[in-house]
């Protein structure tokens, strides 16, 4: 999966680097209008760091293609057939059923580099924000690490009990653009859901005092999650959650999977979320004969 995910970059950046997207960038200035971002919703798209490229998104340095990756998104489960494999896997399966899924359903995938030196800063964000299901939140994201993570190369930090707290805005189609059809407006925006909540200090951005090297983070509650390559770490669509900038000399590159609950278990995926199929796509089933399979993986549990 590391490998191959390394050719798709590398054969991308030498065909279509001028088409790629600019990433950690305010999302007004940069996924809040742009069709190559709402396009990637089920195919394979790159973008590359915020720094690696110029005010109209070509590259800087054409020496230094691959190491400007930051991710490619948001259908590898959709298109590619590795990533496909281990999406739809029994393991996969059997995690999210044992954890209460029913249904599961796949509508994103992401492969993140975090490049050594270059790879950006993540900032504390829930899942649910950007795939938001009614009349539940149900997103849950599957994080593999394809790299030993650590704090010094860019790990995951959480903030334990943060999975009780109310999504705090959601990540949606700006009607103006879509529905009036003001073509000028932004595509994209955050809407406000929950505004009382004290993690509003640094939702979408790191808490004060934070650097480079966590500083301040574990005033706030967070602690580090560090893992080995090959570990998979579980996240509530509602857990707070950041990455601070890998400014080691080591790779941290993730898969990351996220997935709802299907309509079958009475849950509907917002349609002014980001992320849309084309008109009569659904979402890929993780459950390959639907419930009747869960059925009969619970009633095996049982006997167990």
């Amino acid at each position: 999966m590391h490998s191959h995910a390394e050719n798709h970059g590398k054969r991308a950046i030498e065909t279509a680097h001028t088409y790629m997207e600019r990433t950690k960038v305010p999302t007004s200035a940069l996924q809040g209008k742009s069709d190559y971002f709402l396009d990637s919703a089920d195919r394979i798209h790159f973008f590359i760091e915020k720094e690696a490229a110029d005010e109209d998104g070509k590259l800087k340095d054409m020496k230094k293609k691959f190491s400007a990756l930051n991710k490619v998104g948001h259908g590898l489960h959709v298109k590619d057939p590795t990533f496909r494999e281990y999406s739809h896997s029994d393991k996969v399966l059997e995690l999210v059923h044992e954890l209460g899924w029913k249904d599961p359903v796949l509508p994103q995938s992401m492969y993140i580099f975090k490049q050594p030196v270059t790879g950006g800063e993540v900032t504390s964000h829930q899942d649910s924000s950007f795939l938001y299901t009614t009349p539940r939140p149900t997103c849950l994201g599957l994080w593999l690490a394809l790299d030993a993570a650590t704090t010094e190369n860019g790990c995951l930090w959480a903030r334990p009990g943060s999975h009780r707290e109310s999504v705090r805005r959601v990540f949606v189609r700006n009607p103006e653009h879509f529905e009036t059809g003001n073509s000028d407006a932004t595509q994209l925006i955050f809407e406000t859901l929950a505004g009382k909540d004290p993690a509003w200090e640094w939702e979408g951005k790191m808490p004060e005092g934070c650097d480079e090297f966590g500083k301040g983070l574990k005033d706030k509650g967070f602690i580090p999650v560090e893992c080995e390559a090959g570990d998979l770490v579980v996240i509530h669509g509602q857990v707070d959650h950041l990455s601070l900038a890998n400014t080691s000399n080591k790779p941290r590159e993730t898969f990351q999977l996220h997935l709802v609950e299907g309509p079958s278990e009475g849950i509907t995926w917002s349609p002014r979320n980001w992320l849309q199929y084309p008109a009569g796509k659904p979402f890929p089933s993780l459950l390959p004969r639907g419930k009747r399979k869960a059925e009969e993986m619970e009633a095996s549990l049982q006997e167990a």
